[in-house]
């Protein structure tokens, strides 16, 4: 049973009354969990685009570029994003359940939070509504100010990135201690240990953008301390 499939159970589950809480509780085991996950990406990945006030072509495309949908499973996938984007409303509690469900494996959460970014400036325009949205969500996940703003500083190209917020690392730290902190992310961001976390095969594309990202950040601090 692929999946997508299992997504749909899900979704009709939803569609027949019952709770956000009660289908992700059945979820919260692997591997369920990464039938929870994708819902995850899939709801507040199109509650998000929504947010702006409109949903883009740009969006819809950035969201296939997060997960591969084979064609037999597209009719799942659209219903899923199509009843998630209608509105705004009720994106708080996607958010709650799943940090609550994940809660134990903050690297999951980061993940997540990363496909939302990357479907907000798909449309080459990070809405201010758009940031609230995802600064609540981080919110729900558990996430300091600080953790948030070492994603957005990855993703949102409003200014000239900060090697050190995306690191999430302070300049006043020894070499050694940067360095040490830009491995460890970077070992994280494997394929095998995203998919340990829980996550379905098609979101391991997460951590390509991740990895360039904490790539050119080191590079950048290495050279400015020679």
């Amino acid at each position: 049973m692929s999946i997508w499939t299992r997504i749909t159970q899900a979704i009709s589950a939803l569609a027949s009354g019952q709770s956000l809480a009660e289908v992700f509780e059945r979820l919260r085991a692997p591997p369920e969990r990464s039938v929870a996950f994708t819902i995850a990406v899939i709801g507040l990945g199109a509650k998000m685009a929504k947010a702006d006030g409109r949903v883009t072509r740009d969006e819809v495309t950035a969201f296939r570029q997060v997960f591969t949908i084979p064609p037999e499973d597209e009719g799942a996938a659209a219903r899923v994003f199509n009843l998630a984007r209608r509105d705004v409303a009720g994106y708080e509690e996607y958010a709650r359940q799943i940090g609550r469900m994940f809660r134990d494996d903050r690297r999951a959460l980061c993940d997540l939070m990363e496909g939302l970014f990357h479907i907000a400036i798909a449309d080459g325009d990070y809405d201010p509504r758009e940031d609230d949205f995802l600064a609540r969500v981080a919110g729900h996940f558990g996430m300091d100010e600080a953790q948030f703003r070492a994603i957005r500083a990855r993703f949102v190209p409003d200014a000239a990135p900060d090697p050190y917020a995306i690191l999430g690392v302070s300049p006043d730290m020894d070499l050694k201690a940067i360095r040490k902190a830009w491995r460890d992310q970077v070992r994280e961001a494997h394929p095998d240990r995203m998919q340990a976390r829980g996550l379905p095969a098609e979101a391991v594309k997460l951590a390509e953008s991740r990895l360039a990202a904490l790539n050119n950040a080191w590079d950048l601090i290495s050279a400015e301390r020679g």
